[in-house]
Formats: C-alpha cells, sequence, structure tokens
C-alpha cells in the first residue's frame, strides 16, 4: 500500500459525534429500526458519501450503497459496513463505528488518489438490532441476499405493534421483492463481506489489545417464552412438603444448568448461557408462593455441539426438577441460528495487515451475532475485525477510544488494498 494511504480518522470521529447528537435520547442513543433514529442515521451516511463522489444506491429493504468505482467494474466487489440501529437506550458505537470505519478508509482512497481494481462499497445495513424491536434476526442483510422468509415481513414491532412490512414501507421502500423471493446482491457478485465493530465484551480490554480477528459467530438456541407451573399457596401456612413452587424449580433449573456450563468451561468449551429473564407471574404477592414463573433463555456458541450439550441437559434436567417440587415446565417454542465461520483467507489477511502495520491483535470468536453471519450463511467469504471497547456494549455507558478505532480502520484499509488492487 502506499505511504500517502491512511483512513480519514477525523472523518469519523466527526460523523459519530454527529450520530450521538442526533439521535440521543436523554440517556444513551435510540435508533429505531426502521424508525426516525435509524432515517437519521442513513441521512447521514448519505451526505458523508456525497461529499465523497461515492455513487450511492439504495435497496428495496433500505440498505444504503456508497461505492469507490474501480478500474474493472465487472470483477466481484468488495463490501465493508455493518449496521446504523441500535437497542433503545443503546450506545453510540455499536454497528456504527463499522460505517464509520468504511467512509474513513474510503476517504483515504479518495484523498490519496488510490483507484481500486474492483469496487468497493460502504454498506450501511438496515436493522441488525431488530432482536429489540422484531422477533426476528437480520432482515436488512437477509433481505438484500434474498434469504428474508415472506413470513418474517409479518412479524410486529414490540412498541408499535405495527408489522415489519408496515414499518419498511412507511420509511419508503418496498417488502414486496421479499415475497417474490429477490435478492439484490449475489453470491456471484461479491467477493467479500468484512464488518468492523465493536467487541462488546470485556476481552480485550482486559488483555490489553486494540484489535481481534474474529474466526467464527455463534449459533444459537433460546427458549423466548418458557413458564413453571405450580401451584399459589399461604406462605405461611403451607409446609416445604405440601408446596408446588415454580419460583424455586425454576432457581433450581437456573443454578444446575450453570454448574453445567462451569463444567464445559472448565474443559475449554466456549459456549455462553444466559437466564435473559427469571421472574415470576404478575399474581405473585408478599404472602403467596409463586404459582408461576417464567424465564428466558440464550444459549449461544460457535460450535453448535456446545449449544446442543447444554439444550440436553436441560432437558435431563426437567423432568428431574418437575417430580420432586411437583410443578410441570412449558418450555414453549424454540428457535435459533446456526454458527457462521468467517472466512480463513480473509482471517489470515487481516492478520497480515495488523502484523505489517505492527498493530497488536488477537484472534477470537464473537459472543454476539453479526450481519457478516447473513453474507456467510450466503455463501459470500465473510470476515470481521473487532476493536476493543470499555463498559460494554446495549448500554449508554458503552464507550471506545478513538485510538484503537483508527488501528482497526488501518488493518481494514491494508487489506482492502491488497485485495483490491
Amino acid at each position: 500500500m502506499r505511504s500517502n494511504v491512511a483512513p480519514d480518522i477525523a472523518l469519523a470521529e466527526r460523523f459519530l459525534a454527529d450520530l450521538a447528537a442526533r439521535t440521543h435520547d436523554g440517556v444513551g442513543v435510540t435508533r429505531e429500526a426502521y424508525g426516525p433514529g435509524e432515517r437519521i442515521a442513513h441521512d447521514l451516511v448519505r451526505s458523508c458519501a456525497e461529499k465523497l463522489g461515492l455513487t450511492l444506491a439504495t435497496d428495496h429493504v433500505g440498505n444504503l450503497y456508497a461505492t469507490l468505482a474501480g478500474t474493472d467494474r465487472s470483477l466481484p466487489a468488495i463490501i465493508i459496513g455493518s449496521h446504523l440501529d441500535s437497542v433503545p437506550r443503546g450506545g453510540n458505537y455499536d454497528g456504527a463505528a463499522g460505517v464509520a470505519a468504511g467512509l474513513a478508509v474510503v476517504a483515504g482512497f479518495v484523498t490519496a488518489g488510490f483507484i481500486p481494481a474492483r469496487d468497493i462499497t460502504v454498506m450501511a445495513i438496515r436493522a441488525e438490532e431488530a432482536g429489540a424491536w422484531f422477533p426476528t434476526s437480520y432482515p436488512g442483510s437477509r433481505g438484500a441476499l434474498g434469504l428474508l422468509r415472506p413470513e418474517e415481513l409479518d412479524v410486529r414491532r414490540r412498541d408499535s405493534g405495527r408489522t415489519l412490512a408496515e414499518h419498511m414501507a412507511e420509511e419508503g421502500f418496498d417488502p414486496d421483492p421479499v415475497r417474490d423471493g429477490r435478492a439484490h446482491l449475489s453470491r456471484q457478485g461479491i467477493a467479500a463481506f468484512v464488518e468492523l465493530h465493536i467487541e462488546q465484551g470485556p476481552v480485550l480490554e482486559a488483555e490489553a489489545i486494540p484489535v481481534g480477528i474474529v474466526t467464527g459467530i455463534p449459533g444459537s438456541r433460546r427458549l423466548r417464552s418458557a413458564r413453571v407451573l405450580g401451584r399459589y399457596d399461604h406462605s405461611g401456612a403451607t409446609p416445604r412438603a405440601y408446596r408446588a413452587d415454580a419460583a424455586i424449580a425454576l432457581a433450581e433449573l437456573a443454578h444446575r444448568l450453570d454448574l453445567a456450563w462451569e463444567q464445559m468451561d472448565a474443559e475449554g468449551k466456549e459456549v455462553v448461557c444466559t437466564f435473559c429473564v427469571l421472574a415470576t407471574a404478575p399474581e405473585a404477592g408478599f404472602t403467596k408462593i409463586a404459582g408461576e414463573a417464567r424465564f428466558e433463555l440464550d444459549i449461544r456458541a460457535v460450535e453448535r455441539a456446545h449449544c446442543d450439550a447444554l439444550f440436553a441437559e436441560l432437558h435431563a434436567l426437567v423432568p428431574e426438577i418437575e417430580a420432586r417440587r411437583k410443578v410441570r415446565f412449558e418450555l414453549g417454542a424454540e428457535t435459533g441460528s446456526s454458527p457462521a465461520l468467517m472466512d480463513p483467507r480473509i482471517q489470515a489477511g487481516l492478520a497480515r495487515a495488523a502484523e505489517r502495520l505492527g498493530i497488536p491483535h488477537r484472534v477470537m470468536p464473537s459472543g454476539g451475532g453479526h450481519d457478516a453471519a447473513a453474507f456467510a450463511a450466503a455463501g459470500i467469504p465473510a470476515g470481521m475485525l473487532f476493536v476493543r471497547n470499555q463498559n460494554g456494549s446495549h448500554n449508554p455507558d458503552e464507550a471506545m477510544r478513538m485510538e484503537d478505532f483508527a488501528q482497526a480502520a488501518a488493518v481494514l484499509q491494508a487489506w482492502l488494498a491488497e485485495e483490491a488492487a
């Protein structure tokens, strides 16, 4: 790569500051999937891209593409980018850092007069945080790739009660191509998709490493509406032997599944197990034994077998606890996703770029889901870079040091210059 090529970090910093100011909700940032906050973010990207002289396009589900044209436009393009929506009262960098990095990298190429052999496209993706708004995964990227099922257009947004299709149409997009199974992006037209993202977890910060190279995105097995049914009784008048306590039964399940996870962790099997909700029913009261409790369970691993092992333990524990505590479990429908392995060639190329630049990095799996998983599922070579972050993610205190961002963006640009030359 020519020595005068560098990412425009000042542009990225201005973009992120403007984005935070315009989507601040009084606590954190809120950029609703297919809503006003996400629209503001896409308008900001469009404005930046126009100033850089990039070619702009929008697909039927609202993803925005800003392209630096290559000398041979018949070659498959390289896409870089991420999403712009957020969870309610979230942080500013989750997703947006990847779009900011794409703009910074391409701006650096434009300033240096570097013309790639193939198109480089910055993609601002819709609705990656759909789980916080709609009960579905990656509708923006999957919609572009022709992987969004028609029936998913009918899921309803949690806050409005209106369907995904209605929200798409309200924002000016057309859900009909999804119903017809049409794709905007093809496997043949894309050489690679690479997403820069904050890590979201504590590993890079704890190990004092600025950049991560991702090996894979976990699959999941989830219970979203499980419950335990016992019997409401007087808390003072009912001896232990006569109780059917749903709360204690659920607490035992959570504790024993956590012990199984601890054992797998000791064996070096990377998996996470989270009881996202543990709650008694609204009818519970101070002088009542809980007759009903509900829970939501999220188990994730890059290796599907690890998810399966914990679910096998769950299914072994349930009848045992039912018999002993005189309760009944209703696990409800199971949802989930398949793991997505990142392309080994892209991983190696990113590692070489980091080594050439002398940037410390760590090879690691992702803990969360990302749009890169949708591209991998479509058979497109995909890769990810993590940037060290502080205070976790999906919260208003989410943080990212610009010097770390600059190093990750430099790795991305060095890899792009080699791949697109």
